[in-house]
């Protein structure tokens, strides 16, 4: 794919958004935040859906390139309606992520109740049928993302719990999938940077040459409210809580109308990409939590940008 140079260093689809609230064939608030997969050809976007009740849900997208997608008529997960699941997400489920190990696909995802919101993981085999696994966080933790193969005979997870104020990433390890430990910070919001505020893995890790490649989220605090943009960063092959490389400016920022007005105004949320076999790259974000839309780039471009800086004083702080 040839790249031109542009405002960002990711190229926004010149017909986006992918997904908006008339592409829904039912009755609902708003679409973002969809995780993606690639089986045999054919693309599924698991959605994370806003009913007009409050909470959110989520669904089902297909598409054969990637770029023109047909929502299912029906949502394909709800929030469980029985015990001893329903205590916590009886707020709503949010925010999935899809990760494929061993030919099985499990979807990290954030529940929610009264006692707050953790990170929750299910499988699922065809995405239709989905079976919940275990509630794998304590309250006040979001934005878990699953490695694709094993570390030192360990699953792995990059996390961000919230505390003292601050959003930082931190990975944590399993035998099993169900009892999380071993956890270590990795980076956190740099002082002065577009992500100075809060930060947060946003993709399934995109192990490289270089090292795992991490597109996360990171968000700057103005007058007017938050920023959200999108960076990259890339981690030690064998030990993912050292950061090798990070990027100095952001991949994606707000620009558009469709980035900046919405139920939250001025948001690039990433939430998954598809590496295709010529090394393009399809990043799909969220914006302004009202739609959902995608941006190219090459893997070449991705590392590039994700060990521009090797630099200790702009790597974790």
């Amino acid at each position: 794919m040839s790249m031109r140079h542009g405002t960002d260093r990711l190229h926004r689809w010149e017909r986006n958004p992918i997904l908006t609230l008339q592409d829904v064939p039912f009755r609902c608030n708003t679409v973002f935040n969809g995780t993606p997969v690639k089986v045999d050809g054919e693309y599924y976007l698991l959605i994370r859906i806003e009913g007009q009740q409050g909470y959110s849900f989520f669904a089902l997208a297909r598409s054969g390139d990637g770029l023109h997608f047909e929502m299912e008529k029906s949502p394909c997960m709800m929030p469980a309606t029985r015990e001893p699941w329903r205590s916590w997400e009886e707020n709503g489920i949010e925010d999935p992520r899809l990760t494929m190990i061993d030919g099985e696909y499990y979807i990290m995802y954030t529940a929610c109740s009264g006692y707050g919101h953790y990170i929750a993981l299910a499988k699922t085999e065809d995405f239709h049928h989905y079976e919940r696994i275990a509630i794998i966080s304590e309250p006040g933790n979001k934005d878990g993302v699953l490695f694709p193969e094993k570390i030192n005979g360990l699953y792995a997870r990059l996390d961000r719990p919230f505390g003292y104020g601050i959003g930082a990433m931190w990975i944590s390890y399993s035998p099993d999938l169900k009892h999380w430990g071993k956890s270590d910070y990795v980076c956190g919001p740099r002082p002065r940077f577009w992500d100075q505020h809060r930060i947060g893995a946003s993709a399934p890790p995109i192990r490289t040459d270089k090292g795992w490649l991490e597109i996360y989220h990171g968000v700057k605090m103005t007058s007017a409210g938050p920023i959200y943009r999108i960076g990259a960063i890339m981690l030690d092959l064998e030990n993912p809580a050292v950061v090798v490389g990070r990027c100095l400016e952001p991949l994606l920022s707000p620009r558009t109308n469709y980035e900046r007005v919405g139920d939250v105004g001025n948001v690039c949320f990433a939430c998954g990409a598809i590496v295709e076999d010529d090394g393009e790259v399809k990043v799909y974000y969220g914006a302004a939590d009202t739609s959902i839309c995608v941006a190219l780039t090459t893997m070449d471009e991705l590392i590039d940008s994700a060990t521009e800086c090797e630099d200790e004083t702009c790597i974790l702080h």
